[in-house]
């Protein structure tokens, strides 16, 4: 046997781009075709070595010493038997030969081994998945258990079988991001690492699903002991996601845990920090913006919002050493704190994480003398606040719209509204065509607070409403020209109607009114009592209506006979 065995068109972990392989007595390294950094793996760190059918061919999974997985995928069925002299040989290992269960049935036992967790059918490995993949767990009903797995490699490239979170799930297209177990029934941990469980009688039974979650955080280096928490928040109100967790911060991370999910993120994922008092006053908000998001199901948190009262206290000791305190965290954390809980909070995401803390732009208030805008996206109520390089809603759906992408920002009044005088809305247009996001329902009385603002800031501002106003106004001074003109020209043409109309005849009397209350007066005599000229007159009068009545009665009679 030579030197050295090499082998082409090998995929090391699941990589998108195949490379050379090459086996020596002092160990194995891998170089990608396209070029890159190279791996090597020292015959020192190599555990044991199994042979199985994979994706690409034929795979050697070495099981490292370190309790990692490393995966060559790529090779052709008769280069077994070089292979198994290379690792008996230089490498005191024997190739074994694994079959894995290909009856596709979705029930069967998990079995966790150093490095990776097994679920087996009928005793033969269904598929496995390495520790090194997962990233966190979480019990998701009675009987259920998720299980999510890492996206992204959070570490750099190292050598020597160095593990790495995420390497395999992000060298692929299509990404496993969860997979879920139903686990029903009762064990104890004995019963479940396949020990006699009448050995101890007195352990305590726990729900399958339990242990098997404790068994996972333990081998998965999911959780960290309580002696590594550096400090603990309890019962901390969060709005998104919504509900109550515990917070665990450590040395690079921190744990939220709460009644049924529960979140380990780095340190490293938190990509800014706000702290946005609340309009009433009364609260504060802590924002925390991740990269990547946090999830829980199909559900993503960019953003992680925490509420505070603002004159809680706290009193807290911070359980680190002095070396650690004037070494690692000199200038940055102190052993003991005594001021609100928001502002502890803040002090020691600051310190741990070393992130910048953001608040709102000095130069904007709102007619209140508040930081927070009341205002929604749609039908969510919220907060909207002037940073002073973005905007920040909050808290659900919690945006952050960077004040460099936006291409133009319009005020408008919706048209019809009830409220139109009194509220208005923001347009906000990105750049190079991402889309545009609408505040509604801003008090008018912040208007011009807000325009100042965005001018101040070199934003390109459109003011739809004093647009309107103005053309309002202007119609309205046109109808007022035209009407005052039909005036002029009605009064012209009409001539002296109008004086008729306004003149009053000082010297007419009207009579009727003595006339009718003599007419019509219950003491009105009309038996013929009066003075005898009347009596007269009156028969005169009538004698000649009687004569008028009857030739006008005898006309129409003559043209009938003639007809």
């Amino acid at each position: 046997m030579s030197a050295i065995e090499s082998f082409d068109n090998i995929y090391l972990d699941l990589s998108k781009d195949s490379g050379k392989c090459r086996f020596a007595e002092s160990g194995l390294g891998w170089k990608p075709s396209s070029g890159g950094d190279a791996f090597t793996l020292d015959q020192s760190n190599i555990g044991t070595a199994q042979w199985s059918r994979a994706a690409k061919g034929y795979e050697v999974k070495i099981m490292q010493r370190n309790s990692s997985v490393l995966q060559l995928d790529g090779f052709q069925e008769d280069d077994y038997e070089r292979l198994s002299k290379v690792f008996k040989s230089w490498y005191n290992v024997n190739l074994e030969v694994k079959e894995h269960a290909l009856r596709g049935w979705n029930w069967g036992k998990a079995e966790f081994g150093k490095a990776e967790l097994t679920f087996n059918v009928s005793n033969r490995p269904a598929f496995e998945v390495p520790y090194s993949e997962i990233s966190n767990t979480n019990l998701a009903g009675r009987n259920e258990i998720a299980v999510e797995f890492s996206v992204e490699d959070t570490k750099t490239n190292g050598q020597n079988g160095e593990a790495r979170k995420g390497r395999k799930a992000a060298a692929g297209k299509d990404q496993l991001v969860e997979m879920r177990f139903y686990i029903p029934g009762t064990t104890t941990r004995k019963e479940a690492e396949g020990q006699d469980a009448g050995s101890d009688a007195d352990e305590e039974e726990k729900t399958a699903v339990t242990l098997f979650y404790d068994t996972l955080i333990e081998k998965a280096d999911i959780g960290e002991t309580a002696g590594d928490t550096i400090a603990t928040f309890l019962d901390v109100l969060h709005l998104t996601p919504r509900g109550r967790f515990d917070i665990d911060m450590y040395d690079s991370s921190f744990r939220l845990r709460g009644k049924t999910y529960d979140y380990k993120i780095q340190y490293e994922a938190i990509k800014k920090f706000m702290v946005l008092p609340k309009p009433d006053e009364l609260h504060f908000m802590l924002c925390i913006g991740l990269d990547p998001p946090l999830r829980q199901g199909q559900t993503r948190y960019p953003f992680i919002i925490m509420q505070f009262k603002q004159d809680e206290e706290a009193t807290l000791d911070l359980n680190l050493t002095e070396e650690e305190l004037e070494g690692k965290y000199k200038d940055k954390l102190l052993p003991h704190y005594e001021m609100p809980l928001h502002q502890v909070v803040t002090t020691i995401f600051k310190g741990l994480a070393n992130k910048k803390v953001t608040t709102p732009a000095k130069d904007f208030t709102t007619h209140r003398q508040q930081y927070g805008i009341k205002c929604s996206i749609k039908a969510s109520e919220g907060f909207l606040y002037c940073l002073e390089k973005a905007f920040m809603f909050v808290p659900k759906p919690a945006s952050y719209i960077s004040y460099e992408q936006t291409q133009s920002i319009t005020f408008s009044r919706v048209s019809g509204a009830v409220s139109a005088l009194s509220t208005f809305d923001i347009t906000v247009v990105m750049k190079n065509g991402a889309g545009s996001s609408q505040f509604s329902n801003i008090n008018r009385e912040d208007l011009k607070a807000l325009e100042g603002f965005f001018k101040l800031k070199g934003l390109r501002v459109k003011n739809e409403i004093d647009e309107d106003m103005k053309t309002l106004a202007q119609a309205l001074r046109d109808d007022g020209v035209e009407s005052s003109d039909e005036e002029v020209v009605n009064k012209a043409d009409r001539g002296s109607a109008d004086e008729d109309e306004e003149s009053v005849d000082e010297d007419f009397r009207a009579e009727s009114e003595s006339d009718v209350a003599e007419e019509f007066d219950s003491d009105h005599e009309s038996d013929g009592s009066g003075s005898d000229e009347s009596d007269v007159d009156n028969a005169v009068g009538d004698d000649d209506d009687d004569d008028e009545e009857e030739e006008e009665e005898e006309r129409p009679k003559k043209k009938k006979k003639t007809g």
